[in-house]
């Protein structure tokens, strides 16, 4: 039995829980474009999708890498030379102490000095220690493959046919310190607000492979095998200059027509900076198509809540929009995410 045949999916219910909780009152509607039968998905598209697109088996049958396999040598070597200018700019986003709508969705943040006088109660020594979600909704963070799973005859399974075997310290495969520690390969930005000629994206705003190959042309670069891909919307730019929102709820991204042009491309890592998905998805029964196939099927690591505005301002100064990026995975044990340590290097 496919996935798919379910309307509501353990986890994906407990993300539409999770923002609920956060108390607010927004509604979205899916973009009417997405009912477009050029560009529409259903629930059995994307069980012929789970086949026609897997990367099951391609590295072996015990790789826990997916496609950061792709991430050679060689494309490491020609990811160096890109670097020109010698500007470094962070693709991070941190956590925050301020308790929003967008932020401490999935567990508290909490920073404390440890090492205090029993007596005045003042620290004695600089030492500290802090408590956050790794998928906070302000942090930008790399989903290991365990992070998501498929039902197949009733078993949960992950990427590469490994059951999904979860213990109170992590995921047994397919855990973020199984995932490899550090990359380094050519970043392609596609900034669709800049091709618009708008600040940002509105809520909800679907990005469609007809824009990906418009950035293309626009931006005189083709995305290839082994690339990390970064997709702005301009989530931060809106958030600085509306406040925050329910971008989990109402964020521009990726419309699940993309998936196949994705395995197509051979796209190493893809890195959004809301969560990818256009949210809602436009596709009925399941609102993160993206998330649940780039992990589970292609095995396509993916980051949400990208730190992209100011690679895009360095971008756009050069007019080059490809760089080297630096990618460095926190191996925590068992973990379901690393923070996204990363820098786009021109």
């Amino acid at each position: 039995m496919s996935r798919f045949q379910s309307a509501c999916r353990p986890i994906l219910c407990l993300f539409a829980l999770s923002y609920s909780l956060q108390g607010g009152a927004q509604e979205f509607e899916a973009h009417p474009s997405t009912q477009d039968p050029s560009v529409l998905v259903t629930l059995e598209t994307l069980a012929n999708w789970e086949q026609e697109l897997s990367n099951w088996g391609r590295w072996g049958p015990s790789d826990q890498r997916g496609t950061l396999n792709l991430i050679t040598p060689e494309k490491t070597r020609a990811a160096a030379a890109l670097v020109t200018e010698g500007i470094t700019v962070t693709l991070q986003h941190f956590v925050v102490s301020e308790q929003t709508i967008d932020s401490q969705t999935f567990g508290p943040y909490d920073h404390w000095m440890s090492r205090l006088d029993p007596v005045t109660g003042e620290p004695s020594f600089a030492l500290d220690e802090i408590q956050f979600s790794l998928h906070d909704g302000m942090l930008s963070h790399l989903d290991a493959l365990c992070h998501y799973r498929t039902e197949i005859d009733g078993r949960y399974v992950i990427f590469n046919g490994y059951d999904q075997n979860l213990t109170a310290t992590g995921c047994e495969d397919l855990a973020i310190d199984r995932m490899g520690t550090s990359y380094i390969t050519r970043g392609v930005l596609v900034d669709i607000p800049l091709m618009r000629g708008v600040d940002y994206l509105e809520p909800s705003t679907p990005i469609y492979v007809s824009d990906l190959e418009a950035w293309e042309e626009f931006a005189g670069v083709t995305i290839g095998a082994g690339d990390a891909l970064f997709v702005r919307t301009g989530r931060w730019a809106k958030r600085d200059a509306e406040g925050p929102w329910q971008y989990g709820q109402g964020g521009a991204g990726l419309h699940a027509s993309v998936l196949p042009w994705l395995r197509e491309r051979d796209v190493a890592i893809l890195v959004g900076d809301a969560v990818n998905d256009v949210q809602p998805s436009g596709v009925e029964g399941i609102n993160r198509p993206i998330h649940q196939l780039t992990q589970v099927n292609l095995g396509l690591p993916i980051v949400d809540n990208g730190y992209l505005k100011d690679v895009a301002e360095v971008a756009r100064r050069l007019r080059r929009w490809e760089f080297m990026t630096s990618i460095q995975i926190n191996p925590i044990e068992g973990g379901t995410a690393s923070p996204f340590n990363a820098n786009a290097t021109f």
